[in-house]
């Protein structure tokens, strides 16, 4: 059985767990909210992004010199994926998130046939 002395510091071993267990839940939930926020920031440049993409592909409809991938060619089997990553430092982890996650959508499309 254990000492008394024994008991102590294990409760005062598992409260300074706790504290540092509270501590990083606290540092996570910052860094969550910062990215949501960050997130929600950049919704007017996505949403603008999109405007100018479908803009430009309007623009190509019916000209003999518009390339096929942005003209179309009246199928639904030929997709263009249009990949844009961040040219700042120390963007290895997100770039490599983005080219992953279009990778993954390019092959679903090859898996549907397209």
């Amino acid at each position: 059985m254990p000492s008394l002395k024994d008991l102590r510091n294990r409760i005062t071993s598992v409260k300074s767990t706790r504290k540092i267990t509270k501590a990083m839940q606290m540092v996570a939930a910052a860094k969550l909210r910062r990215a949501q926020e960050s997130a929600i920031a950049a919704r007017p440049y996505s949403e603008r992004m999109a405007i100018v993409l479908a803009n430009l592909s309007s623009s190509m409809e019916g000209r003999d010199d518009a390339p096929p991938l942005l003209a179309g060619n009246g199928k639904d089997q030929t997709h263009l994926l249009v990949v844009c990553t961040a040219e700042r430092g120390l963007c290895g982890g997100f770039n490599s998130s983005i080219a992953r996650l279009a990778r993954e959508h390019a092959d679903r499309r090859r898996q549907k046939g397209q």
